[in-house]
């Protein structure tokens, strides 16, 4: 529904809708790999309206066609400054494979959810046509795909290294993470008539430079990383760098990277400071529609804005570092929250939405229970090099309080057109249990009782990941025993509100470090708990994680010890069969794997001893 809005209340993606504001030309030009949605969860429109904000005239050109004459590209001309290019809010590869490399036959971030609008590798097809069609204008490459590949990357549907996007792309900058600071400060050096080629001093971009030459001088400190030949030519070598990768990135005072690839050296700027309250609130609270562009209306809905349309974003990052989990490669570790004031304004807008029925679809974030959560001391957290600040232990100087939220969710709940505001991205229960939160106080309680009682929407989704202790060392994890914990006590606060909302636990398989031993294990264990799994994934080996590393290379990046990773399409499935132990066409296949591999103990814990028994004698 675009409530009739007049057109102008989107940012322009045609040449008409351009004219139709007077403006003859664009000062920039955004290619995105996804449908245009006007709305703060969708990165091409921050960037639009952020670029808008500052003064200056943008457009947007989504999904256009790569296979034809080109037209979309040429559509508004030359941007006066430049072409931005995103492959969307996924990485390509994906947003269109499984992790069995199928082509998936749908995209979320498309009209009724239809594959096909987007390239491979997007961020590369686009920025090369942009460098033929416009080899004078400068080509700026960003969101999740451009960001998490900026280095020497191992790409899982090629099976091979990648060199940084910014070699086979061409583009002459790169924004990594969330780009509203770096984009800020590329358009006021602009504005003030600074070349785009000495734009090399700006936090949280990279860019090339001959590698024949000296590496341009700066203030920052830097690190030079094993160059891209070697890393081909050298695994251990590839893995080596990971762990400065890492720690840069997350770091508040990070060092400058610099690593050769081709013919170039690719120069890695550190990333900004962690955004303040007013800085985030002044992303969120830019004029969006919060709708699809109506260009789309005949089409179908667009199946991700579905998802989020009536969902609230309450903060960033995620101080977790999962090995599997790219989250703060592109966020960061350390959590820039919005204030309440603008959180609440923006439950006001969601819930005068024409189509809102009472009921907020999540209140969250990366992971709903780390809003404003920070360092006690900021000076300690400022020399942090560790990629967690929860494994694998709680750090001693993470304030870990939920009273703050716990605040908020009732004041959502008091406001007269919410009938219900749901937490629907998941929380991490390692906080809420004093087992394993040694700094906890008892705000993690009624922060949990809250949730339970009044923002659980039939099942409350938490990520435990495995049950081996061993694996989950790997994965940054807790272990499973604090699952036990924290499932003790969500039952009996359900139990004592007459409640019934069972836990939908998330579990990996085939992640390094797993033996099939291991995925017995789990089966076995998380049937004594009552669950019958559903919600089930293999490890998907995406750039930019410690468990990426681990898989291509067979070490470990921070020890560089050598370490099992199940590949093959046989080892995958064998893991994977262990999770539906209660599906009739998988037990026979479990209880022959298992006797063969002399677990006739486990066997019978998972299929029954009467089946078990009557295949033995």
């Amino acid at each position: 529904m675009q409530q009739n809005r007049p057109l102008t209340d989107w940012l322009p993606i045609t040449k008409k809708e351009m004219l139709d504001r007077g403006w003859d030309a664009l000062d920039v030009v955004i290619i995105s790999g996804d449908a245009y949605v006007d709305h703060p969860a969708f990165g091409g429109a921050v960037i639009g309206r952020i670029i808008e904000s500052e003064g200056y005239k943008v457009g947007i050109i989504p999904q256009p066609n790569w296979k034809d004459d080109l037209r979309d590209f040429k559509k508004f001309g030359k941007p006066k400054m430049f072409f931005g290019v995103t492959s969307g809010c996924m990485d390509s590869m994906i947003n269109h494979y499984t992790a069995n490399k199928r082509r998936r036959s749908n995209d979320a971030y498309s009209p009724g959810g239809e594959a096909g609008f987007r390239p491979d590798y997007a961020t590369i097809t686009y920025s090369k046509i942009l460098k033929e069609l416009y080899p004078d204008v400068p080509v700026v490459i960003g969101g999740v795909e451009a960001s998490l590949r900026r280095v020497t990357h191992y790409d899982y549907w090629s099976d091979q290294l990648m060199p940084s996007i910014l070699v086979d792309s061409r583009a002459d900058l790169l924004v990594y993470g969330m780009g509203e600071q770096p984009l800020r400060e590329i358009i006021k050096l602009l504005g003030k008539g600074v070349p785009f080629n000495q734009l090399t001093q700006i936090a949280q971009t990279s860019y090339l430079t001959p590698r024949h030459e000296d590496v341009p001088e700066s203030n920052w400190k830097t690190i030079t990383l094993n160059n891209h030949e070697k890393c081909l030519r050298d695994k251990k070598s590839y893995a080596a760098n990971f762990k400065h990768v890492e720690q840069e990135s997350n770091r508040l005072q990070a060092d400058r990277i610099v690593q050769a690839a081709a013919d170039y050296n690719v120069i890695i700027n550190p990333p900004f400071y962690t955004m303040t309250e007013s800085e985030i609130d002044k992303s969120f609270d830019l004029p969006y529609t919060r709708l699809p562009h109506p260009k789309y209306s005949k089409r179908g809905p667009i199946p991700a804005y579905e998802m989020i349309k009536f969902s609230i974003n309450m903060h960033r990052g995620c101080f977790g570092g999962c090995s599997f989990c790219t989250i703060s490669a592109h966020q960061g570790k350390f959590i820039a929250s919005r204030s309440k004031e603008s959180i609440l304004k923006e439950v006001d807008q969601v819930a005068n939405m024409p189509d809102f029925k009472g009921y907020i679809s999540d209140l969250g974030g990366p992971s709903a229970n780390m809003y404003k959560m920070k360092g006690k001391v900021q000076s300690i957290c400022d020399r942090c090099v560790s990629p967690s600040c929860i494994h694998p232990v709680i750090c001693s100087n993470l304030d870990t309080n939920h009273s703050q939220m716990t605040e908020l969710y009732r004041e959502v709940d008091n406001h007269p057109k919410v009938k219900k505001a749901f937490i629907g991205s998941g929380i991490r229960y390692d906080l809420l249990t004093k087992s394993y939160n040694k700094n906890a106080d008892d705000s993690i309680d009624e922060y949990l009782e809250q949730v339970v009682t009044r923002h659980v929407s039939g099942r409350l989704k938490v990520a435990p990941e495995h049950t081996a202790d061993e694996t989950l060392r790997v994965m940054r994890k807790p272990s499973f025993k604090h699952f036990h914990n924290f499932k003790k006590k969500y039952d009996e606060i359900n139990q004592k509100n007459n409640l019934n909302q069972p836990l939908v636990p998330y579990f990996i398989s085939s992640h390094p470090g797993c033996k099939e031993e291991d995925m017995a294990n789990l089966a076995a264990e998380t049937k004594d708990l009552g669950f019958m799994l559903e919600q089930v994934q293999d490890f998907t080996p995406t750039p930019m994680t410690v468990a990426t590393v681990i898989y291509y290379s067979g070490f470990h990046p921070y020890t560089m010890e050598k370490m099992f990773t199940p590949k093959t399409e046989k080892e995958k499935r064998a893991q994977h069969m262990f999770f539906f132990w209660h599906k009739k066409e998988y037990r026979q296949r479990i209880k022959d794997k298992l006797l063969n591999s002399n677990m006739r103990e486990l066997a019978e814990k998972l299929l029954g001893k009467q089946m078990v028994k009557s295949v033995v004698e």
